[in-house]
């Protein structure tokens, strides 16, 4: 069984970071790209983040270029986020997702969340 369990989130001021981790189990993590995915209150999802596994390509949305890292550790099993400059259109539930291949970003599966809130 896919689980995925994400933590880190939390409140900090406009300008502050936070580390988001995403601990992985019940497959083969190193076989499959990540994604972190954001929604905020009254909005969709928003894809923001993603790594392949078979050539290690890193996209970010717009949004967050500059200002985001997506990085992971195979041996940990583990996807991280690393927040930098938050703003406060930066608050919504981050969640970490398992894409259906190496290649490709569309996910099938994603954790609980973990919230943050960027307010002064």
């Amino acid at each position: 069984e896919v689980q995925l369990q994400e933590s880190g989130g939390g409140l900090v001021q406009p300008g502050g970071s936070l580390r988001l981790s995403c601990a992985a189990s019940g497959f083969t993590f190193s076989r499959f790209a990540m994604s972190w995915i954001r929604q905020a209150p009254t909005k969709g999802v928003e894809w923001i983040a993603g790594l392949m596994s078979d050539n290690g390509r890193v996209d970010y949305a717009d949004s967050v270029k500059g200002r985001f890292t997506i990085s992971r550790d195979n041996a940990k099993n583990t996807l991280y986020l690393q927040m930098n400059d938050l703003r406060p259109e930066d608050t919504a539930v981050y969640f970490c997702a398992k894409s259906t291949g190496g290649g490709t970003y569309v996910y099938n599966s994603k954790g609980q969340g973990t919230q943050v809130t960027v307010s002064s």
